[in-house]
């Protein structure tokens, strides 16, 4: 049993559960090493307290579950067939009467909630699951940390080619393409999220995506990107100048931004808080004026999932520790200006932090 897999039956042992039910697939993967995005159909694990855990999957998926190395039990179900009930066949085959569930309260949709209930109506659900893996995937492994580096040389290729991409008329979403296009021609199938290209104005809006606008010489392009390697995620951003000179006005908000991120992640160390890591970087953009366009959280968690625990923010109070991982992405965003984000995720070390991705942050024109 891998040491994932052990602690989260160590967990349900402590809680005096009956059994455990993962749903998430990201943390199905997690435990299991088996991982697919199940859409509308039901996947499982169950684990118990005293014997060996069961994937439950759609009957597809099966072979799958195999040939990710999975030697525990897997059962699975046709279409047609009514999921729930032969859940509840197989839990009853291991556990005559479960009173004591941990579900993930986060994750677990009240369909599925409603058949637990339809099947085992006595269940209770005294623990959060959620909390728990949350929680242990809070510290990465050296295995796990080694393919998050890995994801970052990805991610560093990858700005390279969205750089080699601009031209004068070329469109975000052409970028985007040419980006996406490069990485798969070494192998790399998927991003991590979908990849965000926006040009001059467009870049203000932090949550837009790209759109068929021509990039335009003398406009600040905005690149936010990231591989998924063997599942585990890269996340980075860069804003570049494309074509010439750019106004002084957005010059400045790259300058006071790229001063934010690196102060931030200068001063990352075991015992700084979240919050407190928050505040450096927060202090450098009001200090200069423009604190209230920096509208989000300094940072997320990252992992097998883009955006995971913990939050870097205002309000936590939360100890970095060594092997955590997380973003540091301060943002400007003028509308009808321009926009300016500058990211790293990084893992904390013993004496501070070192960052996944290493293309340069400094302000550059590409011509």
């Amino acid at each position: 049993m891998n040491q994932h897999l052990q602690a989260l039956q160590t967990w349900v042992q402590d809680q005096n559960l009956d059994l455990a039910y993962i749903s998430n697939f990201t943390n199905i993967n997690y435990y299991t090493g088996f991982f697919s995005d199940p859409e509308e159909r039901i996947t499982g694990l169950f684990v118990f307290p005293d014997q060996e855990p069961f994937l439950f999957v759609p009957a597809l998926s099966i072979e799958a579950v195999k040939k990710a190395g999975w030697p525990y039990g897997v059962a699975g179900y046709l279409d047609h067939e009514d999921p729930f009930a032969l859940i509840a066949t197989q839990i009853k085959q291991r556990s005559a009467n479960p009173l004591h569930w941990g579900i993930e309260k986060d994750d677990l949709a009240v369909f599925k909630y409603e058949a637990i209930m339809r099947e085992f109506p006595q269940a209770t659900f005294p623990a959060d699951a959620s909390r728990f893996s949350e929680g242990l995937q809070l510290i990465k492994t050296p295995d796990e940390i080694a393919k998050m580096i890995a994801a970052g040389q990805q991610a560093d290729r990858a700005f390279a080619a969205g750089f080699a991409a601009l031209k004068a008329g070329i469109t975000e979403q052409q970028v985007v393409a040419e980006i996406e296009y490069a990485m798969m021609q070494e192998g790399v199938m998927h991003m991590s999220f979908d990849t965000i290209v926006q040009a001059g104005v467009n870049a203000a809006d932090p949550h837009g995506g790209p759109e068929a606008t021509a990039v335009q010489p003398g406009e600040l392009v905005l690149f936010d990107l990231g591989t998924n390697n063997h599942g585990y995620m890269s996340d980075a951003t860069r804003t570049v100048a494309f074509g010439g000179p750019v106004s002084a006005k957005a010059r400045e908000i790259h300058a006071v931004c790229l001063e934010a991120q690196l102060t931030a992640q200068a001063a990352v160390r075991p015992g700084l808080t979240a919050e407190a890591l928050d505040k450096i970087a927060r202090d450098v953009i009001e200090k200069a004026g423009y604190g209230a366009y920096f509208n989000h959280r300094l940072g997320h968690g990252i992992g097998m999932s883009t955006h995971e625990f913990p939050s870097i923010m205002a309000g936590n109070q939360m100890e970095l520790k060594p092997g955590m991982c997380f973003s540091i992405e301060p943002g400007i965003y003028i509308p009808g200006v321009a926009g300016v984000r500058i990211e790293d995720c990084v893992h904390v070390t013993e004496t501070g932090c070192e960052p996944f991705t290493h293309t340069p942050k400094d302000f550059t024109t590409i011509a």
